[in-house]
């Protein structure tokens, strides 16, 4: 079974889901078995995380020809650092799944099964190990996206899919023009027997269509609406796992591959990352509302993010790794929240909330709980990720240090007035005494989001210290190359090290 177990994670949800499409029975049967489905997906990932070797490399793979002439074949893999953002896909989409039940969805045949397609879309683009395989996945997973928001989101969903749909087209035609000339070029499209490209134009038209979808700034047009107009579900699942799969992207294409470009262009982006940090913070801070704050704060996370994958050393791309399962895991249960909280208030506005710490043990504590981790406290998971970006983006430069250090003062200043503006300040107009505390049903898909939160506080080396171990592509040096690359091969006698033209680069084989 060991071996089928990639492709088990992938094609169970879409099994699932054409059998929420053609299954005759009722609504809430349909709901049910989606979720069963969704906690059945979490169950493989669990058995694929038991039986996972993260001292090695590429596990559980499997390569079948699927153009013969053009070298495309379905190969699917698990790299270390893989794993755990496929973990964090399963746990967000069953919480998500389970968000919906309880709140109900009409025409819930489509819905569910667009859930379930969704899950295995993005499972698929962290496991494809092709290029065009890849980018199946990546457009797969956008075809139900647009139609869960444009079908089931507010009054403004219309402009938002809209939006969504511009944005994220125009940089996925790029990154298919370019995954076509760097196949030919190289004669396969498979990301293990590929070599690496010095071409900038094709790192660009990667990084265009990564930029967009994480949002990056200035590439974030379509996030306010899209997070906003969403259900909740839905906006908990771009923020928390959609935009992970653009960072995946970023790691394991366009800095893999074009090591030259990603060091030619590494100021670039470090200096719109850090940009994207402070300015999605202050609009964090000065959004009117709940989804604004998250909306924004994630913006402002992808930027912390991308300054540690960008700062392509070991304490960069560690950290960077944690914190997408840490913001995952946080913007997917405060979007679920805020869901919670709209359904008792109709409203989402700071000025009609308040007060709803009174009366309400549960909802004031998972929101107590999952604010102060996101304020990065120390002992808290979202510090060990923070920590480690802001160490490994100082070793490139230390003012990236300094911004990054204020986007967390920011975070904190954003998130307090968040908790705030909705448990303790004056209690608005908009919350009545007949506002319920949190159902056990609602604890029973938030509990396990901040469980995870939890567990990763305390032991956030599980995914730190297991993300790159033997697979890492390339490493950062600012000491003597060829010192280096004897101290490289003497520790690994089979390993050849060769020192690119682009400077401070190694790369292992």
């Amino acid at each position: 079974m060991s071996d089928w177990l990639t492709t088990i994670l992938i094609f169970l949800p879409v099994a699932g889901a054409l059998l929420c499409f053609v299954l005759p029975v009722g609504e809430y049967a349909i709901a049910s078995f989606a979720l069963l489905v969704a906690l059945a997906e979490v169950g493989v990932w669990i058995e694929t995380l038991v039986r996972f070797d993260f001292s090695g490399g590429l596990q559980f793979d499997q390569r079948t020809s699927w153009f013969s002439d053009l070298n495309v074949s379905y190969h699917v893999g698990l790299l270390p650092f893989s794993v755990w953002l496929i973990g964090l896909t399963t746990v967000v989409l069953a919480a998500a799944i389970a968000y919906a039940f309880w709140t109900g969805r009409d025409r819930p045949r489509a819905y569910y099964g667009l859930m379930l397609v969704l899950t295995g879309a993005i499972v698929g683009v962290f496991a494809a190990q092709d290029l065009l395989l890849f980018y199946v996945f990546f457009e797969a997973m956008l075809i139900p996206l647009y139609v869960l928001v444009g079908v089931w989101g507010g009054a403004g969903r219309l402009g938002a899919t809209f939006k969504l749909i511009v944005y994220t087209m125009a940089g996925s035609l790029l990154m298919l023009v370019a995954i076509i000339v760097l196949g030919l070029s190289q004669n396969t499209f498979d990301l293990i027997d590929g070599g690496t490209s010095n071409s900038s134009w094709l790192f660009l038209a990667f990084a265009f269509a990564f930029a967009i979808k994480a949002p990056l700034f200035p590439f974030h047009g379509w996030l306010p609406d899209a997070y906003r107009e969403a259900s909740p579900e839905v906006s908990a699942v771009l923020s928390g796992v959609v935009s992970k799969a653009a960072a995946y992207g970023f790691l394991r294409i366009a800095i893999a591959k074009f090591p030259g470009p990603t060091d030619d262009f590494r100021v670039v982006i470090l200096v719109l990352a850090a940009v994207g940090l402070v300015y999605g913070s202050l609009l964090a801070f000065r959004a009117p509302d709940l989804r604004g704050v998250i909306a924004y704060s994630s913006l402002a996370q992808m930027g912390l993010i991308t300054l540690g994958l960008f700062a392509a050393n070991d304490l960069g791309l560690d950290g960077a790794v944690l914190q997408m399962v840490n913001h995952g895991l946080i913007s997917a249960t405060l979007f679920l929240l805020a869901g919670g909280i709209e359904r008792r208030t109709a409203t989402g506005e700071f000025l009609l909330l308040g007060g709803m710490a009174r009366g309400r043990p549960a909802l004031a504590t998972v929101l107590m709980t999952t604010g102060i981790i996101a304020l990065a406290v120390p002992g808290s998971g979202a510090f060990a990720g923070e920590f480690l970006i802001l160490a490994g983006v100082f070793q490139e430069h230390w003012l990236y240090a300094v911004v990054g250090a204020a986007g967390i003062v920011f975070a904190a200043m954003y998130m307090l007035r968040l908790i705030s503006g909705v448990l303790h300040q004056e209690r608005g107009s908009a919350v009545s005494d007949a506002a319920l505390d949190l159902r056990p049903a609602e604890l029973g898909f938030l509990l396990p989001l901040v469980g995870c939160l939890l567990a990763l506080s305390v032991w956030p080396a599980a995914i730190s210290e297991h993300a790159f171990p033997g697979t890492r592509a390339t490493v950062n040096v600012n000491s003597n190359f060829k010192r280096a690359c004897e101290q490289i091969e003497a520790q690994r006698p089979s390993t050849k090290c060769f020192v690119l033209e682009a400077e401070g680069t190694i790369t292992l084989p």
